[in-house]
């Protein structure tokens, strides 16, 4: 288990069970732990998700696939304490998303 801040200062964990999930339905996503972990310390900017969710967002030039920009789902289980749902790379993320907070 990886735990890194948000740019709140908040410990998200990325659980090995997390990763697998993630790897198992975004299979271009497989080994890209590092790039999870930085998105979510470092994101260009944080969207509001689904149901108490939480999005962040950052632009990688380079990717396995091309230009993109990783996505980084995570929840909020208390206020000291949130966890990684889900990740993904997309060409373009949603613009229609409230943005919460950004660089």
């Amino acid at each position: 288990m990886q735990i890194v801040p948000s740019v709140a200062g908040v410990p998200i964990r990325l659980t090995d069970e997390r990763l697998a999930h993630i790897a198992r339905r975004h299979p271009d996503m497989d080994g890209q732990e590092n790039r999870i972990l930085e998105t979510v310390a470092e994101p260009d900017y944080v969207q509001v998700g689904d149901a108490g969710t939480w999005i962040a967002v950052r632009h990688y030039a380079s990717t396995p696939l091309t230009e993109k920009y990783c996505a980084v789902v995570y929840r909020e289980v208390s206020p000291e304490d949130r966890f990684v749902v889900t990740a993904y790379l997309t060409r373009q993320p949603a613009d229609w998303r409230q943005i919460r907070w950004t660089r």
